[in-house]
């Protein structure tokens, strides 16, 4: 199936910008918004909106392309499909694919053929084959794929699209440089300067959502996931913080973000979230094979 018309979408979410407003001196307040993404939120539908995405259900593969798997493992469940096309552009990087459809799949463990417990990790490329992001150009013939008899299908959960700001995790590195000026940790609020105290006690309040998301800066539930994938690209032997760490995390970008979800009866952990990472440079080559899978509940 081929779109091609995309749908606007105004910013309808501001939050992190107002926060700087509301809680930073003037200096800091801009240093802050100029490390903000526009990303794209994704919800369920409602009545009269366009829907652009969609959890569970059944995937439109390639013809003649078999349903992804976990060699010597067991088969891969169908997460969720997004129609680049129908996205609004505003919300995205230039890199990001202006056609085509992506198909998120990931080992939960119905399927699982070793029956040995094995679950997708960032720090074992063993397990990488776990979680799979197809890329189907829009020109590409499909088909609608029945799920394997192995596996049970989530529920198929339309979503709308809104653009809306993102944010970095405190703990990443322009965000210390940003706000600290030394690029050092954050000390114990108690030790923290006084003028930041009320933008991160407000901060704290507003990150308590994990939502569906396409771009921008992830929403973590336990620390930034950028650090956990760069630490794995380098063997996992740095502590966070570490130069050679934060030069890595810089270098992945969220892809795409999907919570634990009560309609498509996805839960991840303890109500966690999937989080797919990318290299920029393999965003704009549509090299979504080189993408990355972290867990977080």
């Amino acid at each position: 199936m081929s779109v091609t018309r995309s749908i606007m979408a105004p910013m309808t979410d501001e939050r992190y910008s107002r926060l700087a407003a509301e809680h930073l001196p003037a200096d800091l307040a801009e240093r802050w918004t100029a490390l903000l993404r526009p990303c794209i939120r994704l919800r369920r539908v409602a009545d009269g909106e366009q829907a652009v995405a969609a959890l569970g259900g059944e995937p439109e593969l390639p013809a003649g392309a078999v349903w992804p798997e976990w060699p010597g493992h067991g088969l891969l469940s169908f997460i969720a499909s997004v129609r680049c096309a129908m996205l609004p552009r505003a919300g995205l990087t230039a890199a990001f694919p202006r056609d085509g459809t992506l198909l998120f799949f990931y080992f939960d463990g119905q399927d699982d053929s070793a029956d040995d417990g094995s679950f997708v990790s960032p720090y074992d490329p063993e397990t990488w084959a776990g979680a799979q992001v197809l890329y189907v150009p829009g020109d590409t013939p499909v088909f609608r794929a029945e799920t394997p008899q192995e596996l049970e299908p989530y529920p198929h959960v339309e979503l709308a699209a809104g653009i809306g700001e993102s944010a970095p995790d405190l703990w990443l590195p322009q965000v210390r440089e940003a706000l600290l000026g030394d690029g050092g940790h954050w000390p114990d609020l108690r030790e923290t300067p006084a003028r930041l105290r009320p933008f991160l006690r407000a901060f704290r309040r507003l990150r308590t959502r994990i939502d569906h998301q396409i771009g921008g800066h992830a929403v973590p539930v336990q620390g930034p996931v950028e650090y956990e994938i760069a630490n794995a690209a380098l063997g996992g032997v740095h502590s966070w913080g570490t130069p050679v760490l934060d030069r890595e995390a810089e270098r992945w970008v969220l892809l795409a973000q999907f919570g634990s979800d009560s309609d498509a009866k996805m839960m991840w952990g303890d109500t966690g979230a999937l989080y797919w990472l990318i290299r920029p440079e393999h965003l704009a080559t549509h090299r979504f094979d080189q993408a990355r899978l972290t867990v977080q509940c």
